[in-house]
């Protein structure tokens, strides 16, 4: 009976296994098979990766917000008319007036036209034009306050920061999705070459198995070997079962990052697993920085510094007394109006403004807040450099440490392959332990298997090192 389902097991797994193949090859890919690419997953994880899409989404939003600051300079132009519509006198006016900011400085430049009919009031005197109106224009210039700065070069200058904000804080974000997305790629090449390795394994049970019936039939081996067989055959096979357990997770996990094109998960087919062990290299080895300039974060942090210069400077600008000077040239068109002949010459007017804040808390609460904000984002960035350089340095020592471990675990899987080699060719020549053959041939498979855990502890290492230093080129963000 214990013969008999074995038999079936042995019967029922190829069409099983069959079947989850040709189902994930449909999902992945259909068509021309390809070995899966480490370069494949990044590209499509940099492209497609919601938290990148999202991270340049907000660096858009960031944009938007710089161009309304920019809002603050747009010339205005409006409009403002009034007329009498009962009462002693009959007077209407209109006036027109375009205003544009400087740049460079607190003040602006303005020119209005202006047209009346009718009579006004004594105290309206101002209000006449002659027929064809008056066209002015004229300036404002601050001479102390709102010279250097003032609050709407200030807002454009803190949101074209948050805009270089945005864009380091994405490329962290960017940094961290390839970092994962590497982890998760070689886990799935891992797990495949785990999984091949205990179905060759399996495979020598089962090739041993037809060669032990035949010695049991001819009554050269007890038939108590042949149970024995099967139950290294079962427990093998144990072992297969659950490496394709940890190949599906692995599929299921790396199908966050390898997306089709319209941003949709894939689910690679295991048909896909490299032929070697060569994807296992992972990165290239980055060159470890001596500077954290590279770093986006360390980079958003000193943008942050110069927002909090640009405000601490904004408030120091309201400590300043104000003094403003302004000029207009003016002119009135036309046959002289109601208003006489006077307002005909060409009329030029200069004139200043000055207020000293005799206390002004608000400004000065606000220099306290920005110099403040500048000493903690400096202790801060001081913190990441240091924490920069310490981390780049233990991910060498570990990226160092794996290689020798790797090392070591390739002359082991040598050595054992040697050792289930020759076990193997004594037993078939009658003089081997079955026992030990057995035992030979998974201390070979389970040195294999290290093998392979530590050359993906070296893949993650190198790709943890690369996240480390920005290494864009290796993580496929140079764009």
């Amino acid at each position: 009976m214990i013969r008999l389902l074995l038999c079936s097991v042995i019967a029922l797994c190829p069409v099983a296994a069959s079947a989850q193949t040709l189902s994930s090859t449909q999902v992945a890919s259909p068509g021309v098979v390809t070995p899966l690419t480490l370069d494949e997953v990044l590209r499509s994880s940099a492209r497609s990766a919601p938290q990148i899409v999202e991270a340049l989404a907000r660096v858009r939003q960031a944009e938007g917000r710089s161009l309304s600051a920019e809002g603050a300079f747009d010339t205005v132009f409006d409009v403002d008319g009034k007329s009498r519509v009962a009462g002693y006198y009959d007077g209407t006016v209109v006036e027109g007036r375009a205003t544009r900011p400087l740049t460079g400085n607190g003040g602006y430049l303005y020119g209005n036209y202006r047209a009346s009919r009718g009579t006004f009031p004594v105290y309206e005197d101002q209000a006449y034009t002659n027929r064809a109106g008056e066209a002015k224009v004229g300036a404002l210039f601050a001479l102390l306050r709102d010279r250097v700065v003032d609050e709407r070069r200030t807002r454009r200058t803190l949101a074209g920061a948050d805009i270089d904000v945005a864009r380091f804080e994405g490329e962290m974000v960017a940094i961290g999705v390839q970092r994962r997305a590497v982890d998760a790629y070689q886990g799935w090449v891992a797990a495949g070459l785990r999984l091949r390795a205990y179905r060759e394994l399996l495979d020598l049970a089962e090739r041993r198995r037809g060669a032990i019936g035949r010695l049991v039939t001819l009554g050269a081996r007890p038939e108590i070997l042949l149970t024995e067989n099967d139950q290294n055959f079962v427990r093998r096979r144990a072992l297969v079962v659950r490496a394709e357990q940890d190949i599906a997770s692995a599929a299921n996990a790396l199908s966050l990052y390898l997306r089709d094109d319209n941003g949709a998960p894939l689910l690679v087919s295991a048909e896909r697993l490299p032929p070697d062990t060569t994807p296992l290299a992972g990165l290239a080895a980055a060159s470890p920085i001596k500077a954290p300039v590279a770093r986006p974060d360390y980079r958003a942090i000193l943008t942050r510094i110069d927002q909090s210069t640009a405000k601490l400077m904004l408030a120091e600008n309201d400590l300043s007394p104000r003094l403003d000077l302004r000029g207009d040239v003016g002119k009135d068109l036309g046959a002289v109006g109601l208003g006489g002949p006077s307002r005909t010459p060409l009329e030029a007017t200069v004139g200043f403004r000055f207020s000293v804040p005799l206390q002004n808390r608000a400004a000065k609460g606000r220099v306290a807040e920005a110099r403040a904000e500048i000493d903690a984002l400096g202790q801060r960035s001081r913190f990441l450099r240091d924490q920069i350089a310490v981390e780049v340095d233990g991910i060498v020592i570990a990226v160092d440490a794996t290689e020798r471990l790797a090392a070591i675990a390739d002359e082991e899987r040598r050595l054992a392959d040697r050792l289930a080699a020759a076990e193997r060719r004594r037993f078939e020549l009658g003089s081997g332990d079955f026992f030990l053959v057995n035992q030979r041939e998974e201390t070979a498979t389970d040195a294999r298997v290290r093998l392979i855990d530590a050359q993906a502890r070296i893949a993650s290492a190198r790709a943890e090192l690369a996240a480390a230093t920005a290494d864009r080129a290796a993580l496929r963000l140079e764009n």
